[in-house]
């Protein structure tokens, strides 16, 4: 499948071979690997590091997510999910008992959770200790339930708000119940190009740091990358590359989730060449290169929310191996535009997997395989 006389026409034999011996790529490699005119060339290339990593396993998570607010202070231009103000329309705030109300609801159902996922704005009146409450109150009421929540952004904020340093916010979070933290916020790491679509937003020097002190903590992290906006390639290899960097001095990343612009309701406006049917195709081609550049993160994720159901499976011929979960309820893609389903079944998710010709396996917030046996109705 791997032709060594294919890869030198175009122009790729090193990156052929390094990726055949396990070695790890440069940045100007990534470059021709965004460059290459053949895609299937590249996810052919991503699919064998990929099997060599996880063979034709494919992850997914029984989760539930929940966004307590959409009242921000960061004002990405970016962002259709946010509100500045508590009285704009459209803004919420969800209370501790809408939140457990939210929990009780899912665990009255068949879903079992593995996961909660909790994520939202920065909101300028919420105190740290309103989150240390809501996740002691979680863990005594579902105290065998992994919790994945706040962003480096988040834990940035709470820091500025409390007038502690963004360590100690992680130590009481931790404390609290904390066992995990979804990667969002790292957007695009080139300063230039933050300044222009997130400028009040934490810095990448910041994000990076935050992920660095979590690990050190035994906090395990996903990270993230938003393209498909106003970056260039370049850049794009620049924000893989300094995750890669980061994990090598703290490896906690477990995943890498590549998140691709949603453009309906955004107030940034893409030019034409930026949109069209071809996103799809980039989509792929950027799932494929990360998975070939970031050598040491485990996990790639195809967000079946953002790249869409139809799109996210086939993701993983192309290096992804995990699809997220069942979510229930997602507000921050969907507000962005996102036309897929707010969950998908236990029995969805399988379905996906199996038709894509990959064998699903069902894990916990933290990657922990809980089971490799498929029920017999879930087979196409």
């Amino acid at each position: 499948m791997l032709d060594a006389a294919y890869y030198a026409s175009l122009g790729l034999s090193s990156i052929y071979e390094k990726v055949l011996d396990g070695r790890r790529l440069e940045p100007e490699e990534g470059l021709a690997l965004f460059r290459c005119p053949d895609l299937t060339a590249v996810g052919a290339l991503a699919l064998h590091d990929r099997c060599r990593r996880h063979g034709q396993r494919a992850f997914y998570v029984v989760n539930r997510q929940i966004n307590y607010t959409n009242v921000c202070v960061n004002g990405c231009v970016f962002c259709a999910f946010r509100r500045d103000r508590a009285d704009e329309p459209g803004a919420f705030v969800l209370s501790h008992e809408d939140i457990l109300a939210r929990l009780r609801e899912a665990e009255a159902s068949s879903l079992r959770l593995d996961e909660l996922h909790i994520v939202g704005g920065c909101h300028p009146d919420l105190p740290l200790a309103w989150f240390e409450d809501l996740l002691r109150r979680v863990r005594a009421a579902h105290p065998d339930l992994p919790i994945k929540a706040f962003t480096p952004v988040e834990i940035e904020h709470f820091s500025r708000l409390e007038g502690i340093s963004t360590r100690a916010v992680l130590e009481r979070l931790q404390q609290a119940g904390l066992v995990m933290m979804p990667g969002g916020g790292a957007e695009i790491f080139d300063e230039d190009l933050r300044a222009r679509i997130c400028p009040h937003k934490a810095d990448s020097t910041t994000w990076l740091r935050v992920s660095g002190e979590a690990h050190a903590l035994g906090i395990q992290t996903n990270c993230t990358m938003l393209f498909g906006h106003l970056e260039s390639y370049e850049q794009r290899v620049d924000h893989l590359c300094r995750l890669r960097e980061q994990q090598d001095r703290t490896g906690g990343f477990t995943c890498f989730i590549p998140l691709p612009f949603l453009t309906e309701n955004s107030r940034l406006k893409l030019p034409e060449d930026k949109v069209g049917p071809q996103r799809g195709l980039d989509q792929l081609r950027t799932v494929a290169v990360s998975r070939l550049l970031l050598d040491n993160i485990p996990h790639i994720k195809a967000y079946w929310i953002m790249m869409g159901p139809k799109l996210a499976p086939v993701a993983l011929w192309y290096g992804a191996d995990d699809l997220d979960g069942t979510i229930i309820e997602e507000r921050i893609g969907h507000m962005a535009g996102a036309p897929s389903a707010q969950g998908l079944t236990i029995h969805e998710l399988e379905q996906m997997i199996l038709r894509s010709g990959f064998t699903p396996v069902r894990r916990n917030a933290t990657f922990t395989t809980l089971s490799e046996t498929v029920s017999t109705e879930a087979r196409p």
